[in-house]
């Protein structure tokens, strides 16, 4: 059968009205263990009575969030889940300031084992609504390379003891070039509480500056696991508004579920909640 996407979207419609159930459609990358449409019989879908049947109708999902490896088309599905409570920050009583809303993901790993750490980047699409100020450590070259790119602030040795003694702390983000690492390092009782010691793993320690000050300016966000096991960020601002608030959700929800450890064992997303500075917690039923 050749593409059946319409056919497929269409009958989700019919399937949503005669449900009464709330489904979002949207995205347009296919995951590699998705059924592709090319496979889909659209007449199997008579017979499916919950939106748990429409998805796993033919074994594997016909849908998906975010993948890094687009080889197709597919659909993304919600039950009364992110897109509607999303919606629903977008349409609460406002305070004085643009909240930042915030993801709060549980995941089923021990953070005491090396092997089941959790942590990395991505870039948000629609960046963070935070404009966030970068020191990079650097000489010389890379040092003038800084500057063009954008850094709030570059320097190397005569920065210690302003950090040190003065307490300075006007930055968001600490990028250093690999030989910078021993200075910056005698920084790492001071840095290291306040989660800005640059690390090669989140691309902050590296000798493309230019790149990693942009991914900063443009939206790159860390996620970590904290010792209770759960990934805390914020993904946006309130003004942002629905649509562009569940894009950025979908890029660092997908980011997280392809960073989960080979020794990862059961259920990997145990829960899952967003919330806005001053609201209240919205648990997201992510499948």
């Amino acid at each position: 059968m050749k593409n059946n996407q319409q056919q497929y979207i269409e009958y989700v419609k019919q399937f949503a009205e005669k449900s009464k159930s709330h489904i979002w459609l949207g995205g347009s990358f296919l995951h590699g263990d998705a059924t592709p449409f090319s496979d889909v019989d659209i007449s199997v879908l008579g017979n499916c009575n919950t939106v748990n049947e429409l998805i796993y109708a033919y074994g594997k999902p016909v849908y998906i969030s975010y993948t890094h490896n687009p080889s197709g088309i597919v659909i993304v599905i919600y039950e009364d889940g992110v897109a509607v409570d999303l919606e629903i920050i977008e349409k609460m009583p406002k305070a004085k300031f643009d909240e930042t809303v915030e993801l709060h993901v549980k995941l089923g790993v021990d953070s005491k084992h090396a092997d089941q750490q959790v942590r990395g980047t991505t870039v948000l699409p629609n960046g963070t609504g935070k404009t966030l100020k970068v020191l990079v450590f650097a000489k010389g070259p890379k040092a003038e390379e800084a500057v063009k790119a954008g850094a709030d602030f570059v320097g190397a040795e005569e920065l210690i003891p302003k950090i040190e003694k003065e307490n300075w702390f006007d930055y968001d983000v600490i990028v250093a070039t690999p030989d910078m690492m021993g200075v910056v390092g005698r920084l790492g009782k001071v840095l290291g509480p306040k989660g800005l010691m640059p690390n090669p793993k989140s691309g902050t320690v590296t000798m493309d500056v230019t790149k990693a000050i942009n991914e900063i300016k443009s939206g790159k966000v860390e996620y970590r696991l904290d010792k209770t096991n759960i990934i805390h960020l914020g993904f946006g601002k309130v003004s942002f508004g629905a649509t562009k608030l569940l894009e950025n959700y979908d890029a660092i929800m997908g980011a997280i579920i392809e960073a989960k450890p080979a020794a990862a064992t059961g259920q990997y997303i145990k829960s899952v909640a967003i919330s806005t500075t001053m609201g209240p917690s919205m648990y997201i039923d992510q499948k």
